[in-house]
């Protein structure tokens, strides 16, 4: 299933086949499991002035958990900077590259620069660093993001946000 306008709906498009093997788990990254279906989608609920989304954490630097170099300029960000990956739907080939999101959570607001897609249609391989396709209303934010909106260590990880272009 693809995104219906009518409905406002984004399913499913297919599902990715897992494998075991090793992955970075910095930052508490999943890993694919063998044998597991992991869905894939090819689009992203509708933006809007205030886009609901779930913020997870990513490094960004040579050596994390991102991977490779960001889609967007084929470098490393450091942790120190606030740089984002979209879900793929959002990214749109790579339409919203270099240009900056606000995003709101815990009662603060931070503009971040898009570097990356997280990639919601391939995964468990090793440029996607073993790790499964992401959902589909992922903000992947580095450390620095995360730092910015002051959220307390313990609730990093999946946090309610909501975003918009800047």
């Amino acid at each position: 299933m693809r995104y219906t306008p009518l409905l406002g709906q984004c399913g499913p498009s297919g599902y990715l086949h897992g494998r075991t093997e090793n992955c970075n788990k910095e930052n508490d990254s999943d890993c694919c499991k063998g044998g597991q279906e992991y869905p894939q989608y090819h689009c992203s609920p509708a933006i809007t002035g205030e886009t609901h989304a779930t913020m997870t954490i990513n490094s960004f630097a040579k050596g994390g958990d991102g991977g490779g170099p960001s889609e967007c300029d084929g470098n490393y960000h450091s942790d120190e900077e606030k740089v984002v990956a979209l879900s793929t739907g959002w990214y749109n080939h790579g339409s919203r590259c270099l240009k900056l999101i606000r995003i709101n959570a815990n009662g603060r607001s931070v503009l971040a620069k898009v570097v990356d897609e997280c990639d919601s249609v391939n995964g468990c391989d090793y440029s996607h660093d073993f790790q499964p396709p992401c959902p589909n209303n992922i903000v992947d934010a580095s450390p620095a993001v995360w730092k910015a909106l002051q959220i307390p260590k313990d609730d990093i990880g999946d946090y309610h946000i909501t975003w918009s272009m800047a």
